[in-house]
């Protein structure tokens, strides 16, 4: 999401939008799944800033699931540093032509 624009963007964005009532992915304990998906929680502020989106205002439930996978201990030190994220995507999108 963070690397498109127009139509690709659009159906990125829809995409991010859509988890199950369930706490985790694969149901009521934290499996597999979630531990493939958490590390994009990292992402989120990205989204955020370069893919106009309001992850909790348009994705709640995404949103929930990564707080409550990030309240687990190895989940939250496995984690990487947000801030040099940010700096390493908008490094990127530079490179990409995508910003000035």
């Amino acid at each position: 999401m963070c690397t498109t624009k127009g139509e690709e963007h659009q159906a990125a964005k829809t995409g991010v939008q859509r988890l199950g009532d369930k706490p985790y992915f694969g149901g009521d304990t934290f499996g597999y799944v979630d531990v493939a998906l958490v590390p994009f929680y990292c992402y989120f502020g990205a989204y955020e800033t370069h893919g106009n989106l309001s992850m909790e205002a348009e994705c709640p439930k995404l949103v929930a699931w990564a707080k409550r996978c990030v309240l687990r201990e190895s989940v939250s030190r496995s984690l990487p540093d947000q801030k040099k994220l940010m700096e390493r995507i908008s490094y990127f999108r530079k490179r990409l032509g995508l910003e000035l």
